[in-house]
């Protein structure tokens, strides 16, 4: 069940995927959202240069500054929200990007999923540094919105990406409340047949959704490098409305440089949920 839903508003980058995405989503599966949106503090100064009592003065200022990108994101959720009828609660607050990253990623520990959106390319921004990090350090489903998301969130047609692996599965459960509502579910094989263990081939996998009440078609991606640029066009030649998929991890200085998912979401332009 998705019943407590964590919203990351971004206050740097465009806010209007997450706002839209994230009420369609409430609107569709009955969740209640708990939303927060974080002003990012990002004055330095030289202590030694104008004094301590300038120096909480500037801090004081940015802070506050901070603060108002905030509320101004969860003033437009709050217009575009208050009469849809959904169930939600919103707090704003002001932070250091890496204190930022640390209470969304606690918060979302105590949630049934996250909503973001995507990573984007560009920007130096605090939002980017939760949204590149929040997939390792969550503990549960993601669920990234792309930026040019607007209209209705749907889950009528659902791709599930597999490889057999521990990831995969993980994303398949958590994702196993939005299965049951679509109506047209496609297992996407990422990986050659002979790379799979057979006791998690597609096969079996078809078999085990089919004993749920969740009938399958199985489609296959180029067993090769080619098969994640290939994703974004399958996913639009099946007019899928969601991808489920496994996340992969990287290390420190990848996830810095690239993301644990930026460069796994990179094309596609529907929602993606992901597990680790």
């Amino acid at each position: 069940m998705l019943g407590n839903i964590l919203v990351h508003l971004p206050t740097e980058l465009p806010v209007r995927a997450a706002i839209t995405g994230s009420i369609s989503f409430a609107q569709s599966t009955g969740a209640h959202l708990d939303v927060i949106a974080i002003g990012y503090e990002r004055t330095i100064i030289p202590l030694l240069a104008i004094g301590v009592t300038a120096v909480t003065s500037v801090f004081e200022v940015e802070q506050s500054r901070a603060l108002e990108r905030a509320e101004a994101a969860l003033h437009a959720f709050d217009l575009q929200a208050r009469n849809t009828g959904i169930s939600y609660t919103s707090r704003a607050l002001s932070a250091l990007p890496t204190d930022a990253r640390r209470i969304i990623c606690a918060s979302a520990r105590v949630h049934d999923m996250t909503i973001v959106t995507q990573p984007q390319g560009g920007y130096d921004s605090g939002d980017n540094l939760i949204l590149r990090g929040i997939l390792s350090r969550a503990g549960g489903p993601v669920l990234y919105l792309p930026p040019t998301f607007d209209g209705a969130f749907s889950i009528r047609r659902v791709g599930i990406c597999w490889d057999g692996s521990r990831r995969a599965a993980r994303a398949l459960h958590d994702a196993t409340p939005l299965l049951c509502k679509a109506d047209i579910l496609t297992v996407i094989a990422t990986t050659a047949p002979d790379k799979v263990p057979a006791e998690s081939s597609t096969a079996h996998l078809g078999e085990y959704l089919a004993k749920s009440g969740l009938p399958a078609r199985i489609v296959s991606l180029p067993a090769s490098r080619a098969a994640r640029r290939a994703l974004p066009s399958l996913a639009t030649d099946e007019s899928l409305d969601l991808l489920v998929m496994g996340g992969y991890g990287c290390s420190p200085l990848q996830e810095r440089l690239l993301g644990t998912a930026s460069h796994m979401l990179r094309g596609i332009n529907i929602p993606v949920l992901m597990s680790q």
